[in-house]
Order: C-alpha cells, then sequence, then structure tokens
C-alpha cells in the first residue's frame, strides 16, 4: 500500500477531493435555483434550457472537453476575456478545470433538485402564499427544506461524480503534478507507465469509493420510502 500510494499518490488524492468539494459546493448555488425554475415554469424556453443542461449526460467527455478547451484558450471568447482582466488563460488550471467539472457534473445536481421539487406539488407554496409569504421566504422556509433530500443526492453525485470523471480532465487540465493531476489522470499515468500495483492502489480504492456511494444513495432511498406515509 505504500508503494501503491506514495507521495504523489496521496497529492492527487488531495487535489481530486478539493475539486469535488467545490464542485459540488458550486453546483448546489447554481442548479438550486436553476432546479427550481424548470420545475416552476411554463415558459416555451424550458425544454431548451433542459436539454441544455441535460447535455452533458449523452455528449462525450472528450467532446465536452475540447469545447470547453476552445472557449478557454487565448483565441476563445472566455480565454479573451481572462486575459483582458489580466487573469491569463484557464486551460491547464485548476480553475479551468473546477470550471469543467461544473459544467460536466451540472445534470447529477439539477435532475435531482428538480425532482423533489417536482415531487413537493403546488400545495405548499399555495399555503404559505395563504399565510402572506412572500416568495422568497416561501422558496427558503418552504421549498427547500422539503427538497432536503433531493439536496443531499444532488451533492452525493456531484461530489462522486467529479471523483471519477477522466476525459475532460486530460482534456482540460493535462497531468500537471500539484495542479491538475488528479486521480483518474494519476491511474491513466501509471498504466501508460507500466507501474500496475500503483494502478491497483488507486483503482481499487476508486471502487471501494463508488460502492460506498451507491450504498449511501440506497441507505437515503430506504430511509425516505420508511417516513413517507
Amino acid at each position: 500500500m505504500t508503494q501503491a500510494w506514495g507521495s504523489e499518490a496521496w497529492q492527487a488524492i488531495v487535489l481530486t477531493l478539493q475539486l469535488a468539494l467545490l464542485t459540488t459546493l458550486v453546483l448546489l448555488l447554481l442548479a438550486t435555483p436553476l432546479a427550481w425554475w424548470l420545475s416552476q415554469t411554463r415558459s416555451p424556453w424550458r425544454g431548451p434550457v433542459a436539454a441544455l443542461a441535460t447535455l452533458p449526460l449523452v455528449l462525450p467527455p472528450s467532446v465536452l472537453g475540447f469545447y470547453l478547451l476552445v472557449a478557454m484558450g487565448p483565441q476563445g471568447p472566455l480565454g479573451q476575456w481572462t486575459q483582458a482582466m489580466g487573469w491569463g488563460v484557464l486551460s491547464f488550471t485548476f480553475t479551468g478545470l473546477l470550471i469543467g467539472s461544473v459544467v460536466f457534473s451540472l445534470p447529477f445536481a439539477v435532475q435531482p433538485i428538480q425532482h423533489a421539487f417536482e415531487s413537493m406539488g403546488p400545495r405548499p407554496m399555495e399555503v404559505a402564499a395563504t399565510l402572506r409569504a412572500s416568495p422568497w421566504d416561501a422558496f427558503f422556509h418552504v421549498a427547500l427544506p422539503l427538497a432536503k433530500p433531493g439536496l443531499w443526492t444532488a451533492a452525493i453525485l456531484s461530489f462522486a461524480h467529479t471523483v471519477g470523471e477522466f476525459g475532460v480532465v486530460l482534456m482540460l487540465g493535462g497531468n500537471i503534478p500539484g495542479e491538475t493531476r488528479v486521480v483518474s489522470t494519476q491511474i491513466y499515468g501509471h498504466v501508460e507507465a507500466m507501474e500496475y500495483a500503483q494502478a491497483h492502489g488507486l483503482a481499487g480504492g476508486m471502487v471501494v469509493f463508488s460502492f460506498a456511494v451507491l450504498w449511501l444513495l440506497a441507505l437515503m432511498k430506504r430511509r425516505r420510502e420508511r417516513v413517507m406515509p
């Protein structure tokens, strides 16, 4: 285990956890209002926006990573803006990796929260309105507490999906030690170098982590079913 999980492996693990945690926090902030709008609106834009938010589920990660890389590059719109702001280009940086992870994991945050909002039905918000609660008060004190299981599911799925992503990470960040080298690219590097013992150590850890996430989600679902009338 010591040989398999050396200093480089631990560095990749810490960076992966940092990326997953930040991605999850950003996604909860972005996905919650988007999911609420998708669950409540009757706008003709609902379909296109929902499709756009779901697109990373069906796009190959290399395709998504390529277009994000172009957008963040020196000639891309985002890259030109960040250069004009004096920030340089974001490709092959941790910040660029964070943006790519947020885009790639967006459906895993939006869909559970949207489903939770839709499942509660219109009645709680109608009752809040009859009690003269403002829309903001009703959202924060009625809708969000009722959607808590969906928020937890979104957080767990977003975190786990970010930990396991590879294609977008490799396209956007490469494999720079201490900057963009995460667990998935560390495993890839070990396999390329035919260092199978090190690859087995990290890959086995990923299998255990993935199993634990799925087990946790199953336990949460069973608990919700027990408390539901």
